[in-house]
């Protein structure tokens, strides 16, 4: 039990000196649900504690997931970033615009992988492209109407004379 107190005491991480805190004040006789209260940690989180320190003791303690084995290596290199960045410079191969389906599917033929989209996207964007697709035109359009629309537009919203300019009333309630 002075293990526990010295333990809870010298540490310097909050998780830690927690997980220490609960172990004790259980270990003193104190209900579960007062160290939850005490806590701040649910009833079934603490029995988890309790779980692993019978079962393996104080190396169960404190925050584990610093044990977590993220991806360390990045999908692409620098070089392989590097022909990316060429071959973005040319339009693919399928033709049209490059998008996240296109960018995957090279990027598998590169590494030989499947790669999702989502990630051909991110790559996409990281190398600060964008689908630049032009606006789609009606077949039946004229640029002689569409010019005087907006003229006839402009002219009438400046001699829009009919409307009144809204008063604003204030609310009466409390404030």
């Amino acid at each position: 039990m002075e293990d526990l107190e010295t333990g809870y005491r010298k540490a310097k991480e909050p998780v830690l000196r927690t997980h220490y805190q609960i172990i004790w004040l259980l270990a003193k006789g104190i209900s579960t649900q007062e160290v939850a209260a005490a806590t701040g940690y649910s009833r079934s989180w603490i029995y988890e504690l309790v779980w692993g320190y019978n079962r393996s003791g104080f190396e169960t303690l404190g925050d584990q997931r610093i044990l977590n084995q993220g991806s360390s290596k990045p999908l692409l290199d620098d070089v392989q970033q590097a022909l990316l960045w060429q071959a973005l410079q040319e339009p693919p191969a399928e033709g049209g615009q490059w998008n996240g389906r296109k960018v995957a599917d090279w990027i598998a033929d590169l590494i030989g992988r499947p790669v999702s989209r989502q990630r051909g996207w991110e790559y996409l964007k990281q190398m600060r492209f964008r689908l630049r697709v032009p606006r789609p035109e009606h077949t039946e359009s004229s640029l002689e109407e569409q010019a005087d629309w907006k003229k006839k537009f402009t002219d009438q919203s400046r001699t829009n004379t009919n409307t009144k300019p809204r008063i604003r009333r204030r609310s009466m309630g409390a404030g």
